[in-house]
């Protein structure tokens, strides 16, 4: 299975649920299931239309959350270039579905784009 990687707190918005679309500047044909992988890189002031809507929303993001690991997984559904979804800010969003928090995260490197996991390693 191939993963992405998704810096913080947007991961975790991912895979408990919240976020449906993830943003990115180039579109993708891909459509199944990925790994969902928390970056190492954290940036405080990204996205501040999506930061205002995850406190008007009142939803809590804990504190300390994973980063440089698989946290969970997700289905990508579709790639579009505009939505109504309060997470999408484009060029192109990557539609969600499904998703998986693994309750103890995997520590594995990221990279750009969709990247190859290997399987066997994630297992012991």
């Amino acid at each position: 299975m191939r993963a992405l990687s998704i810096r913080q707190p947007w991961a975790w918005l991912v895979v408990n649920g919240y976020k449906d679309i993830e943003n990115r500047t180039w579109s993708a044909r891909f459509r199944g299931r990925i790994y969902v992988h928390a970056g190492l890189r954290v940036v405080a002031d990204d996205y501040p239309e999506q930061r205002e809507y995850v406190t008007e929303a009142g939803i809590i993001i804990p504190p300390g959350l994973p980063r440089g690991a698989i946290v969970g997984e997700v289905a990508i559904t579709g790639c579009v270039a505009a939505s109504d979804s309060p997470w999408f800010c484009g060029p192109y969003g990557f539609t969600l579905a499904d998703p998986l928090v693994y309750e103890i995260p995997v520590p594995y490197p990221g990279r750009l784009g969709f990247f190859p996991v290997d399987e066997a390693s994630l297992n012991g």
